[in-house]
Protein backbone atom coordinates (compact mmCIF):
# COMPACT_ATOMS: atom_id res chain seq x y z
CA UNK A 1 0.00 0.00 0.00
CA UNK A 2 2.79 2.04 0.76
CA UNK A 3 4.03 2.11 -2.55
CA UNK A 4 0.99 2.88 -4.24
CA UNK A 5 0.60 6.12 -2.08
CA UNK A 6 3.88 6.63 -2.85
CA UNK A 7 3.37 6.32 -7.01
CA UNK A 8 0.28 7.91 -7.00
CA UNK A 9 1.28 11.42 -5.47
CA UNK A 10 2.95 12.40 -8.26
CA UNK A 11 0.55 10.97 -11.07
CA UNK A 12 -1.92 13.04 -9.08
CA UNK A 13 -0.05 16.22 -9.56
CA UNK A 14 0.04 15.59 -12.89
CA UNK A 15 -3.40 14.60 -14.08
CA UNK A 16 -4.81 17.82 -12.03
CA UNK A 17 -2.29 20.18 -12.99
CA UNK A 18 -2.02 19.07 -16.49
CA UNK A 19 -5.32 20.68 -17.62
CA UNK A 20 -3.92 24.32 -16.72
CA UNK A 21 -0.65 23.88 -18.50
CA UNK A 22 -2.32 22.82 -21.56
CA UNK A 23 -5.22 25.56 -21.59
CA UNK A 24 -2.79 28.74 -20.68
CA UNK A 25 -0.21 27.43 -23.83
CA UNK A 26 -3.44 27.21 -26.10
CA UNK A 27 -4.53 30.41 -24.83
CA UNK A 28 -1.07 31.91 -25.71
CA UNK A 29 -1.93 30.37 -29.33
CA UNK A 30 -5.69 31.59 -29.19
CA UNK A 31 -4.88 35.24 -27.58
CA UNK A 32 -7.17 37.41 -29.96
CA UNK A 33 -9.91 34.74 -29.77
CA UNK A 34 -9.50 34.19 -26.07
CA UNK A 35 -9.63 37.99 -25.49
CA UNK A 36 -13.05 38.42 -27.23
CA UNK A 37 -14.54 35.34 -25.53
CA UNK A 38 -13.49 37.39 -22.16
CA UNK A 39 -14.68 40.19 -22.96
CA UNK A 40 -18.22 39.04 -24.45
CA UNK A 41 -18.20 36.91 -20.89
CA UNK A 42 -18.09 40.84 -19.36
CA UNK A 43 -14.48 40.33 -18.55
CA UNK A 44 -11.38 42.43 -19.87
CA UNK A 45 -9.16 40.76 -22.32
CA UNK A 46 -6.36 42.61 -20.17
CA UNK A 47 -6.73 40.48 -17.51
CA UNK A 48 -5.11 37.44 -20.35
CA UNK A 49 -1.66 37.42 -19.02
CA UNK A 50 -2.44 37.26 -15.81
CA UNK A 51 -4.60 34.31 -16.47
CA UNK A 52 -1.77 32.66 -18.73
CA UNK A 53 0.38 32.75 -16.15
CA UNK A 54 -1.92 31.36 -13.17
CA UNK A 55 -2.27 28.58 -15.76
CA UNK A 56 0.99 27.83 -16.91
CA UNK A 57 3.07 28.70 -14.03
CA UNK A 58 1.05 27.60 -10.94
CA UNK A 59 0.05 24.33 -13.03
CA UNK A 60 3.50 23.74 -13.73
CA UNK A 61 5.01 24.20 -10.26
CA UNK A 62 1.84 21.80 -9.11
CA UNK A 63 3.27 18.91 -11.48
CA UNK A 64 6.98 19.51 -10.33
CA UNK A 65 5.63 19.62 -6.39
CA UNK A 66 7.67 23.42 -6.00
CA UNK A 67 5.45 25.63 -3.58
CA UNK A 68 2.62 22.90 -4.34
CA UNK A 69 0.16 24.29 -1.66
CA UNK A 70 0.46 27.84 -2.46
CA UNK A 71 0.11 26.88 -6.25
CA UNK A 72 -2.79 24.34 -5.74
CA UNK A 73 -4.50 27.27 -3.38
CA UNK A 74 -4.19 29.30 -6.25
CA UNK A 75 -5.54 27.20 -9.26
CA UNK A 76 -8.82 25.84 -6.79
CA UNK A 77 -9.63 30.35 -6.17
CA UNK A 78 -9.02 30.26 -10.03
CA UNK A 79 -11.03 27.41 -10.70
CA UNK A 80 -14.03 28.42 -8.71
CA UNK A 81 -14.19 31.89 -10.25
CA UNK A 82 -13.82 30.70 -13.66
CA UNK A 83 -17.15 28.12 -13.37
CA UNK A 84 -18.68 31.48 -11.84
CA UNK A 85 -18.08 33.76 -14.22
CA UNK A 86 -18.03 31.62 -17.25
CA UNK A 87 -20.28 28.55 -16.52
CA UNK A 88 -23.25 29.91 -14.76
CA UNK A 89 -26.22 28.74 -16.92
CA UNK A 90 -27.18 25.90 -15.54
CA UNK A 91 -30.23 25.99 -18.45
CA UNK A 92 -27.07 24.85 -20.65
CA UNK A 93 -26.52 21.16 -19.60
CA UNK A 94 -23.04 21.61 -20.77
CA UNK A 95 -22.27 24.47 -19.16
CA UNK A 96 -23.35 22.67 -15.89
CA UNK A 97 -20.83 19.81 -16.46
CA UNK A 98 -18.09 22.53 -16.42
CA UNK A 99 -19.26 24.40 -13.56
CA UNK A 100 -19.29 20.77 -12.01
CA UNK A 101 -16.02 19.99 -13.67
CA UNK A 102 -14.38 23.30 -12.23
CA UNK A 103 -15.84 22.13 -8.43
CA UNK A 104 -14.31 18.75 -8.73
CA UNK A 105 -10.95 20.60 -9.88
CA UNK A 106 -11.06 22.85 -7.16
CA UNK A 107 -12.22 19.72 -4.37
CA UNK A 108 -8.52 17.31 -5.53
CA UNK A 109 -6.45 21.19 -5.56
CA UNK A 110 -7.83 21.66 -2.25
CA UNK A 111 -6.62 18.08 -0.84
CA UNK A 112 -3.34 18.76 -2.28
CA UNK A 113 -3.71 21.96 -0.29
CA UNK A 114 -4.58 19.74 2.91
CA UNK A 115 -2.24 16.97 2.44
CA UNK A 116 0.91 18.41 0.64
CA UNK A 117 2.09 17.18 -2.75
CA UNK A 118 3.05 13.68 -1.63
CA UNK A 119 6.36 11.98 -2.93
CA UNK A 120 8.56 13.00 -5.59
CA UNK A 121 8.29 16.94 -5.00
CA UNK A 122 10.56 19.53 -4.83
CA UNK A 123 8.76 20.67 -1.40
CA UNK A 124 10.37 17.59 -0.20
CA UNK A 125 14.30 18.42 -1.34
CA UNK A 126 15.04 19.60 2.25
CA UNK A 127 13.38 16.58 4.13
CA UNK A 128 16.06 14.05 5.76
CA UNK A 129 13.59 10.33 5.90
Amino acid sequence: MNLLRVISAPISRIFIALIFVISGWNKIFSYTDIQGYMASMGVSGELLPFVIGIEVLAGSAVIIGWQTRLAALALSGFSILSAVIFHMDFTDQIQFIMFMKNLAIAGGLLLLVANGPGAYAFDNRHRTQ
